[in-house]
């Protein structure tokens, strides 16, 4: 997927994941790696700029596996973001593709 693609719509994709139920960091990678290839390294810079924004509540839960995990919950205000996001990229899909089938048509 091209790059500038997949920038625009991380954002959305990874509030859309976290709106389902609470994730930790690496839970939410394999997540978000299933629709759109990601790493670590982009999901974290991401997940510590919504929180900041309000966006997410984080809280520890212990984990049988190793250290507690801190887990992302979607505050209000993210769930207001994810609305206004998730409008915004069905108007733009939908200008898009209105202009690809146009095209077509003039071939």
């Amino acid at each position: 997927m091209n790059t500038q693609f997949k920038k625009g719509v991380l954002e959305l994709i990874v509030l859309l994941s976290v709106n389902k139920k609470d994730m930790y960091g690496y839970e939410l990678v394999a997540c978000v790696s299933k629709i759109v290839d990601v790493n670590e390294g982009t999901i974290y810079p991401l997940l510590k700029r919504l929180t900041n924004e309000k966006y997410f509540e984080t809280y520890l839960e212990e984990s049988t596996e190793g250290p507690p995990r801190k887990y992302y919950k979607l505050t209000i205000l993210g769930k207001e973001r994810m609305g206004e996001l998730k409008e915004n990229w069905l108007s733009f899909k939908d200008s898009v593709n209105k202009f690809i089938e146009e095209s077509e048509e003039n071939e």
